[in-house]
């Protein structure tokens, strides 16, 4: 894949009204599970599109990607280090918040990545993994378009995520978020929610 193209693509469809809605849509999610004072990390940000929406509500967040070219497209405004999510280059207990926003199943090893996320997290942190819920309308109709972010999927089973999740926080799912070609509605049903999220803490 090549990243630059992969990027400049996504960053050309970011600007349509329908992904400005679904964008605005996950960040207010994530700001309702938020402190104002959390330090957060959002592991496998890419151009941080919804990390940069979170700075602008005045959260504290660094961005961690693998691709210089990618992570290259994030604002000024975003601290960011090129980075395995494997091997995250911080010390322990350094973060109030680990997010992968729609990134831990494309993470090759992502057991390790959920250990990295527990280690750099305080004792009583958390951790958000927002994931593509692979059993939707919305996943199955993108997985037959040929240029599909979701076709480079590694990882598709939720069930799978969710219990090395539990190995290392205390953890639930939830589903969020319907999509259609007519825009986004509330839905927490299996066949048409969006995205199957992981909310967690840190075990001790």
């Amino acid at each position: 894949m090549n990243d630059v193209i992969e990027t400049d693509r996504y960053l050309h469809a970011c600007k349509k009204p329908f992904w400005r809605q679904v964008f605005a849509a996950e960040c207010d999610y994530l700001r309702q599970h938020l402190l104002p004072e959390d330090k957060i990390l959002s592991v496998g940000c890419g151009p941080a599109i919804i990390e940069s929406c979170l700075v602008e509500h005045g959260f504290s967040v660094v961005g961690l990607d693998v691709s210089q070219e990618v992570i290259a497209c994030a604002p000024d405004t975003l601290r960011t280090l090129v980075a395995d999510a494997e091997k995250m280059p911080f010390d322990a207990e350094k973060f109030d918040v680990v997010l992968f926003i729609v990134s831990l199943q494309f993470i090759g090893n992502y057991q390790q990545a959920l250990q990295e996320a527990a280690r750099v997290l305080k004792p009583s942190g958390r951790v958000i993994a927002m994931l593509l819920n692979t059993g939707s309308a919305f996943f199955k109709e993108k997985q037959e378009q040929a240029d599909s972010y979701v076709r480079h999927i590694k990882h598709s089973s939720t069930t799978e995520l969710e219990a090395a999740g539990a190995e290392c926080f205390a953890i639930q799912g939830e589903y969020f978020l319907g999509i259609s070609d007519e825009g986004i509605f509330p839905s927490h049903d299996p066949m048409t929610a969006a995205l199957y999220i992981l909310l967690g803490q840190k075990k001790l």
